[in-house]
């Protein structure tokens, strides 16, 4: 009887269980939720505030590597392309030219050009438009920089076919490259416009054509409009357009923030930044720039002969607390400068001497050395020559900030450094005529870390850069070899070799290098800021911002382009 009772219960299980089986596979099929997910597409409009003005969109009077209108420099950046263009670490890359060819002896280059390349009104790009752009800054009436005009003076130039070009130099100058990252003008508009109406011609004042991934739409005293090339010869952007709005103040430009007109900026002054909190939706992002802030030393001047011996230099670095400079007077936007050079660029040399903030070896080094307090008076003296010395800075509160936090932190050394301010135009003019004890100034840099102009022995003299007055024989050799050598591996133990003896001499007292900050709002996404060489360096990836976005299935395959299709 049991027997029969399981096996009644087990023939009910599977009944029950077909039945279950039966209606699985009767029920209709239910499918998963679809997810998607938001994708950049092409569209929208950035609109960045500047300070200044803009006269002119041309590339041979206000190149990036000369100092110039800083508006017209990033516009210029935006809408015109050079044979070549420089990474983040100062490495020169091809742009319009696909490669080029260097002789052994280092005075000739020969340039191929792409051919896929159109302006922006759709002619292509050939050699006599790079010929055109050289002869008219060759020309006696170009109204560009001087320095532009000698450097280009005595290049010959040779168009070999419509997509290569030759030039010769009279003698080696391996930093001829850098200067080929200059915009490329339109031959087939302005062959027939002399280089002195250039500044005036509408082209430069009214409608730049070039061959940048953004053409100029409209350009007006207050507002300048810029449109993505739908033919740009590298990757198209996301965006449709960019618009650049001028004004007079930073107070202006923040409100016109506040009020939703512009989407980003560049704060002035890094008191401002606290100020940005304010703003939730402001994005701030950071990164190193090329030149540094300094205390440049007279060491030639008559009435400070201490400057001369290098202990002294040393002691007044060892006795700098330069972090702490940063922190309390450039509200943290720097970083210790220990070369010339930042250590995002090629040339630095990492191994390079660091001065840290070390009183006692200050002192030491200037007891050593017979400088003593002989009188009380908390001055050091020897042989009737006090320590004390006029530091200059700019009358800008920030530099008169430094100047004077940088005389306090002289003071317990025994060093008596009282400041001097003046308009910064005038702070210009003292030194380069080498009317100044010791100067706080700020040291601008191109791409290009050739050292000859600021610091070799013959650019001592009337028209020379070398106004700190530095004359070391060891340093001379090391710049001139600099100049003739093309060994890229052998151009970077020079390099290192120039700084360790910059460290070791202390021609200046090196303080700090820029940070550069850029306010964004976040809708404008995928910002990304790597090292700047120069301030137009910010929109180095500028095709991949965007505004706009659409949704598309996460499971979705292939890849999307910049339509959204």
């Amino acid at each position: 009887m049991t027997r029969h009772i399981v096996w009644q219960a087990l023939l009910a299980l599977l009944g029950i269980a077909l039945v279950f089986v039966i209606l699985f596979q009767m029920a209709p099929a239910v499918a998963p939720p679809v997810e998607t997910v938001e994708v950049p597409v092409a569209g929208g409009t950035y609109i960045e505030g500047l300070l200044g003005y803009v006269g002119t969109i041309n590339p041979i009077l206000t190149p990036n590597y000369i100092p110039a209108n800083p508006v017209e420099q990033d516009l210029t950046a935006l809408v015109f392309d050079g044979l070549m263009k420089v990474d983040p670490t100062g490495q020169l890359l091809p742009a319009l030219a696909t490669d080029w060819q260097v002789s052994e002896d280092g005075s000739v280059y020969e340039f191929h050009l792409r051919d896929d390349v159109s302006w922006h009104d759709g002619a292509p790009f050939v050699a006599a438009d790079v010929a055109f752009t050289i002869q008219a800054m060759q020309d006696p009436n170009y109204q560009g920089p001087a320095a532009l005009r000698e450097l280009w003076r005595n290049v010959r130039l040779e168009v070999l076919d419509s997509h290569t070009i030759r030039f010769t130099l009279q003698e080696p100058f391996p930093s001829f490259l850098y200067y080929t990252t200059i915009g490329i003008l339109p031959a087939h508009l302005l062959s027939t416009v002399p280089a002195s109406d250039l500044p005036d011609h509408s082209f430069s004042t009214q409608k730049p054509i070039g061959t940048g991934m953004f053409e100029v739409e409209s350009m007006a005293s207050d507002q300048v409009v810029l449109k993505a090339y739908p033919d740009y010869w590298q990757a198209t952007p996301f965006l449709a357009g960019m618009e650049f709005w001028l004004f007079g103040s930073q107070e202006d430009l923040l409100t016109a923030y506040s009020e939703g007109q512009i989407q980003g900026f560049h704060p002035l002054h890094p008191d401002d930044l606290p100020l940005l909190a304010e703003y939730p939706d402001l994005q701030l992002y950071s990164a190193p720039t090329t030149g540094y802030g300094a205390v440049v030393l007279n060491l030639t001047g008559e009435a400070t002969p201490f400057f001369q011996e290098k202990e002294v230099r040393q002691a007044l670095l060892y006795g700098l607390d330069r972090q702490a400079l940063i922190d309390d007077t450039l509200a943290g936007q720097g970083l210790v400068a220990h070369s010339p050079y930042p250590p995002f660029l090629w040339a630095y040399n990492p191994a390079v001497r660091r001065y840290g903030h070390d009183p006692e070896r200050a002192i030491g080094l200037l007891d050593a050395s017979g400088w003593q307090d002989t009188n009380g008076d908390l001055i050091r003296d020897l042989e009737g020559q006090e320590l004390t010395f006029t530091l200059l800075a700019s009358d800008e509160p920030e530099a008169i900030q430094l100047a004077e936090e940088i005389a306090r932190q002289w003071q317990p050394l025994g060093v008596q450094a009282t400041v001097r301010s003046v308009s910064p135009k005038l702070l210009s003019v003292s030194v380069r005529a080498r009317d100044f004890d010791a100067a706080l100034i700020d040291v601008g840099m191109t791409a290009d870390p050739d050292p000859y102009p600021l610091w070799h022995s013959t650019q001592i003299g009337e028209g020379g850069q070398n106004f700190a007055g530095f004359a070391n024989d060891d340093a001379d050799v090391v710049m001139e070899e600099i100049r003739v050598t093309a060994d890229p591996e052998h151009l970077v133990e020079l390099y290192h070799t120039f700084q360790q003896i910059y460290a070791e001499e202390v021609p200046a007292l090196l303080l700090y290098h820029p940070v550069y900050t850029y306010a964004v709002d976040r809708q404008v996404r995928d910002v990304q800021l790597a090292p700047l060489i120069y301030a137009s360096d910010r929109f180095r990836n500028i095709a991949d911002w965007y505004l706009e976005t659409a949704p598309v299935e996460a499971s979705a395959e292939g890849t999307l382009d910049k339509t959204g299709e």
